[in-house]
């Protein structure tokens, strides 16, 4: 027990150096709490902390580092970067393959592009030809509702 007392450093290391990996191959923040709450353990252990005191520090700097940066980070993330597939929004096309949610099937023209699309109403389908107008985007789908309802009811 001496000897991981004396030498807990380098486990800490490795934890620290665990949880960056982990964070560096994720797309969003996972566990840079957990790497800081690491390195406060470390500096438990280098000034002769015992296991257990350095395993509460670990924890205590890991949860407060979560509760105090996890809000930040949701504002951080909830901030939309608009792209150029962004300026479809607004625009109107036609269907070029019957849409229905609930089958999961359903394409759009619109910009000159074909798109999988989807009714932004779930009850919504929209057979082919109709006019649509881009609602928003989720994933790479595009979500359509009636350009006109009167429109379409003449059409038909």
């Amino acid at each position: 027990m001496a000897f991981l007392t004396a030498n807990a450093w380098i486990l800490w290391i490795a934890v620290i150096v665990m949880f960056l990996v982990i964070e560096a191959a994720t797309v969003g923040l996972t566990s840079i709490w957990f790497a800081v709450g690491g390195l406060a353990a470390m500096i438990a252990s280098l000034f002769g902390a015992t296991v257990a005191a350095q395993l509460i520090w670990f924890l205590v700097v890991s949860i407060a580092a979560l509760i105090i940066t996890k809000p930040l980070a949701r504002k951080w993330s909830a901030t939309h970067q608009p792209t150029n597939a962004d300026m479809i929004i607004g625009m109107e096309g036609y269907v070029t393959e019957k849409i229905d949610n609930a089958a999961g099937t359903g394409a759009v023209s619109v910009g000159g592009k074909m798109w999988t699309a989807r009714a932004a109403a779930e009850d919504e389908t929209f057979e082919q030809g109709e006019k649509v107008v881009t609602k928003r985007i989720e994933g790479v789908k595009l979500m359509v509702s009636a350009a006109n309802a009167a429109e379409n009811k003449e059409e038909k």
